[in-house]
Order: C-alpha cells, then sequence, then structure tokens
C-alpha cells in the first residue's frame, strides 16, 4: 500500500476540527443472527486479532449502517466495499487499477467493438454451493433494467447495450444479452463503449442468484440467511446498526488465496466512538476518523491520505423555486470561499475544486488528464479570487429579483453527519448569509439521507461522487436528465444532447468535444455545486498485510491478512 501523507494546518485548523465533532454514535443491535448461508462461524469477542476459535477476523469500520447492500439498488461507498468481498462481477479490477478476470477466465471484443464475449470458469457456485452459470448473469442485468427494481446505476452501466429502452419499458427480454452455454455470455451493444469492461467489473452487474430474490423480494438483501453471494466472503452474522460479520467463502472459486477467516464490518457512525474502537484494538482499520485528531495524527505510520476520482459537491433541487433560476444557483455557487472550506474547514485533507471533474479523470486518448482540456485549460471558477467571486454573487442575485437576498426564502441544507458535513453546513450558513440569505441545517441519519436526496425531499444538500472508472463519462452522465443519480434533477436539452452524442461517436475527438461541451453547460447553468476534490484518509495497523486502497475510494481485504 503507498502512503500518501500531505500537509496539514495545524494551528488555524484546531478550532474548526473541534466544531464537526459530536455525531451521535449508532445504536447496537441486540439480536444476533445464525447464518444459513454456507458454513457457520463461532461468535466473534468482537477483535480483530486471532479470535477464541483460532479463527483469523479482520474487524473494519468504513461506515454505518448501509442503505442496501444489494448490488442493482446500491450507489454508496460503504456499500460498494461490502459488495466488492461478498460479491465478484465477470471482471475485477487488479491492485494496479488494471481489468482483471473475475468469475469470467478471459474475454473477448469483436472488431466493431461491439459484441462481447466472457468465457466463465468452470464449476463456479454459489455460496450455498448451488451451481452459478451465465444464465444467472442474463436474469441479474435483465433485474437492473426491471423498471420495477428502479436501480439507479441502470442506464449508467447498460445503457449502452442493443434493447435497453425497451427493457427499461418493462420488455426485459429485448435486451441483448445471453448465455450461448453455461460458460459464454454475450453481449451485443447498440454502440461502441470501449471501457465497457470496466463496467462489467462494477458491482451493479454483479450476479444475484434468481430464486432466493423471487422467494424473498427486496428483504433478500436483508438478512444473513437469505443474502446468498459469489464472492471471497458470505455474511454469516448481521445485527442492524452493530456489525455485519462475513465468513470466507469455502465455495469461492479462489478461497484457497483467500487468508482470512471472516472481516467484520462495524456499522460505527460516530467517528469519535470509531476512533475509541481502534485506540483500544477492536478494530484494526477505520475510514471516519474525527476531524480534530487529524493534526496530531499527521506523520503517523498508521495514518494514511490517498487521492481518490471524485468531487464534493452541493446538489439543489432544480425542480422547486428559486433553485429553478440558474442565476441563483450561480450566485450560491460563487458565494463559497472554496479555498478556505479546503485548507481551513478539511484541514487541507480535500482540495479546492474549480470544475466539476477533477484529477485523476482521464480524456478520451486514455492519457490526457480531462482537467487539461477543460475550459480552455482554465478553472471554471477561480478559487483564489473569492472576492470577486462573491461581488459577481452579489450581482447575480441582484439581476434574478432578489436585491441583498430580499424575497428570496430561507433555504434548508440537508447533510448527514459525518466528518466534515456539519462543519461545512454550518460555514454555508455564514456564506449564503453575505447574500442576505437565511441558512438553516437539517441532520438527517445516513441511512435516510440517500433516498431522501434520491427522492428530491429536499432544497440542498450535501453530495458527492468517487468515480467507479475513469472515463469522464462516469461523472457527466449523473447530470442527464434521465439517470437515476440525479439527484438534483437537472434537465437541459443541449446538455443531453452532449452526453448522447459522447455515447454514439465513433470519433475519440469528436467524443471528448462532446464530454468537455457537457462540462461546459453544466457548469455555466451550475447543475450542481462542485465544492472540493477528495481524498481518502483513514487509520490503519501495520498488522493487516496485503490488502489495498484504489482510486475508487475502495478498500480491498479479500486477499489480506493479520500480522501475528
Amino acid at each position: 500500500m503507498k502512503k500518501r501523507v500531505i500537509a496539514l494546518l495545524l494551528a488555524a485548523t484546531m478550532a474548526f476540527g473541534l466544531a464537526a465533532c459530536g455525531n451521535n454514535a449508532g445504536n447496537k443491535g441486540t439480536d444476533d443472527k445464525k447464518a444459513e448461508n454456507g458454513a457457520t462461524t463461532e461468535e466473534s469477542d468482537g477483535k480483530s486479532e486471532t479470535s477464541k476459535t483460532g479463527e483469523k477476523i479482520l474487524s473494519v469500520q468504513v461506515g454505518p449502517n448501509p442503505e442496501t447492500i444489494d448490488p442493482a439498488l446500491n450507489s454508496a461507498v460503504d456499500g460498494g466495499n461490502m459488495l466488492l468481498h461478498s460479491f465478484e462481477c465477470l471482471l475485477t479490477i487488479d491492485q494496479e487499477g488494471q481489468l482483471a478476470p473475475g468469475q469470467a477466465e478471459s474475454w473477448e471484443t469483436s472488431e466493431d467493438g461491439l459484441t462481447w464475449t466472457f468465457h466463465l470458469r468452470d464449476g463456479l457456485k454459489w455460496s450455498d454451493g448451488s451451481d452459478l452459470t451465465a444464465n444467472d448473469f442474463v436474469y441479474s442485468w435483465k433485474r437492473v433494467c426491471n423498471p420495477d427494481v428502479a436501480a439507479p446505476y441502470a442506464e449508467t452501466v447498460l445503457g449502452m447495450v442493443e434493447g435497453y429502452q425497451e427493457a427499461i419499458g418493462g420488455n426485459l427480454d429485448a435486451l441483448k444479452v445471453e448465455a450461448t452455454d453455461d460458460n459464454t455470455l454475450v453481449v451485443t451493444l447498440s454502440s461502441p463503449c470501449s471501457f465497457f469492461g470496466s463496467l462489467a467489473a462494477f458491482a451493479t452487474l454483479s450476479p444475484v442468484q434468481q430464486a432466493t430474490v423471487e422467494a424473498n423480494g427486496d428483504a433478500w438483501a436483508t438478512d444473513a440467511a437469505t443474502y446468498i453471494s459469489n464472492g471471497p466472503f458470505y455474511i454469516s452474522e448481521w445485527v442492524p446498526k452493530s456489525y455485519i460479520m462475513m465468513t470466507k467463502n469455502p465455495n469461492y472459486w479462489n478461497a484457497d488465496a483467500i487468508k482470512l477467516d471472516g472481516i467484520k464490518w462495524n456499522l460505527i457512525e460516530d467517528a469519535n466512538a470509531a476512533y475509541s474502537a481502534y485506540e483500544t484494538g477492536e478494530v484494526l482499520m477505520i475510514k471516519d476518523v474525527p476531524t480534530e485528531e487529524i493534526p496530531s495524527l499527521s506523520g503517523n505510520d498508521d495514518f494514511f491520505v490517498d487521492p481518490i476520482i471524485g468531487t464534493y459537491y452541493i446538489s439543489v433541487n432544480t425542480q422547486k423555486e428559486p433553485f429553478n433560476d440558474p442565476k441563483v444557483r450561480k450566485a450560491l455557487s460563487l458565494a463559497i470561499d472554496r479555498e478556505y472550506v479546503a485548507n481551513t474547514l478539511m484541514q487541507g485533507t480535500y482540495s479546492p475544486a474549480g470544475n466539476f471533474m477533477g484529477p485523476g479523470w482521464v480524456d478520451t486518448d486514455g492519457t490526457t488528464p480531462f482537467m487539461d482540456k477543460a475550459n480552455n485549460g482554465a478553472a471554471y471558477i477561480d478559487t483564489a479570487n473569492y472576492e470577486a467571486n462573491l461581488e459577481e454573487a452579489k450581482k447575480l442575485l441582484n439581476d434574478a429579483g432578489y436585491p441583498g437576498g430580499e424575497g428570496l426564502p430561507a433555504i434548508t441544507y440537508s447533510t448527514n453527519d459525518a466528518g466534515y458535513h456539519k462543519v461545512v453546513a454550518e460555514y454555508l450558513q455564514q456564506a449564503w448569509g453575505e447574500l442576505g440569505i437565511e441558512c438553516k441545517v437539517d441532520i438527517v441519519e445516513w441511512a435516510s439521507f440517500t433516498p431522501m436526496r434520491r427522492n428530491g425531499d429536499y432544497e440542498a444538500s450535501r453530495n458527492g461522487w468517487v468515480g467507479d472508472y475513469s472515463d469522464p463519462s462516469n461523472m457527466l452522465d449523473l447530470l442527464y436528465s434521465t439517470n437515476g443519480n440525479n439527484d438534483g434533477k437537472f434537465n437541459n436539452a443541449d446538455y443531453d444532447a452532449a452526453m448522447e452524442l459522447s455515447r454514439t461517436t465513433l470519433d475519440p475527438e469528436e467524443r471528448s468535444q462532446a464530454l468537455h461541451k457537457a462540462e461546459d453547460i453544466l457548469m455555466e447553468e451550475t447543475g450542481c455545486i462542485p465544492v472540493a476534490y477528495y481524498n481518502d484518509f483513514w487509520l490503519q495497523s501495520s498488522k493487516i498485510t496485503g490488502s489495498w486502497h484504489s482510486a475508487y475510494g475502495y478498500w480491498h481485504f479479500m486477499y489480506a491478512d493479520i500480522a501475528e
């Protein structure tokens, strides 16, 4: 694992770091559930060390109670981390960030780029020991398109497959995904997609067991007894709001390479509670580090900071007044001092964002950073010129008919209480107050936060996106009018047209221009408000060996071990 420690501000940051604490600890569950899913395991004593039975159980914290760990429905990083260990797609992403065989041992693409053929390994099994075949992928991919399932990623991962439009209309058999035999899956695209291999490695396209899903409905993915999976681990215990225990899956094709007997995912929402558990050795890795502790942790061997491809941004509900006016949206954006937010409030752990698409995204030639060609090489927002931005914001608000904020109703800003979210929300009260706008803060429990946002039950809200693959369409597709992750309900015909061209053109340069045009429109219309570029920071004991952290915000523990 590569460690990148960045310079942190000390004196100025202590006060602001303290303002971010005070989260409510997650409730501890009381009802232990025993698995009927594959082999059972002894109850854990909660430690990351070798258990009383001699098993190696790795105890970690990557987030609170997940909204869902149904592969078709998950859109959060914490749930994605769990899916990464319990399911395996046709392909995987290796430690170097390259595509690698998964359930498929090989694959090829036709010369015209329209036909992808995946050859599955012999003898694949589900965690309950039953056979897994190419037909399971056919069922699972069609399920993602099922309008009754309402998978938020459906268009992103399958929109380029022939028959997609008919499938989301209810004719699932129209989707051109076919099992020609038990070990062969053939996918026909309506237009070439150079990064389709990355989609075949993305958790949404994991296989799910048809019989289990149909017998249990949505509840299949909420109980260890029915959570049948195909990855290196399966769920053996699940105590909501307390922990999820995963046990090594003896039916996994590469089980001999798995050194851990289990992984305990501690569902801790309060960063201070997570930190306490780390200090006592109850957990060996925590994602949620209390912000007030960061200055003292800088330089420690177990404190890591790693860049990821993603942007911390604000969604505004463009279907509600006054957010349907792009002048108001842009005024709210320009009133934010991004240098102050990133370097002081976020203590230098994030970077100020002048674009929507930040570092790490690669242009269509596969090598050039996308940012290098954006807006003629200049940031859309000059983050170093806050005073001029604020004056422009005041002018825009006046032009929108709200001079000095007069006549504009109070804005409710929704956020969950983790990391820097609360202190950023408190800052927005001050920043938008400079425009004469009152801002109220609504703190929402994590399990309710993402469905609230997705359903449009908010005015302004914290949001963010970490890339699933490095093609810029992965983020820009978020603002396409019908995308299931378009929380702000941004709807712009020119934007949609640019994205549609990027999906169908065979010319890499034309595709590049279309994607950059989309970002131009997004930033001009302020379809969302980018604030900072993400980095992940976490604490991890040196006892953990063989794990790695990816640019997509995932921790890979499947081949990890615990040093004696």
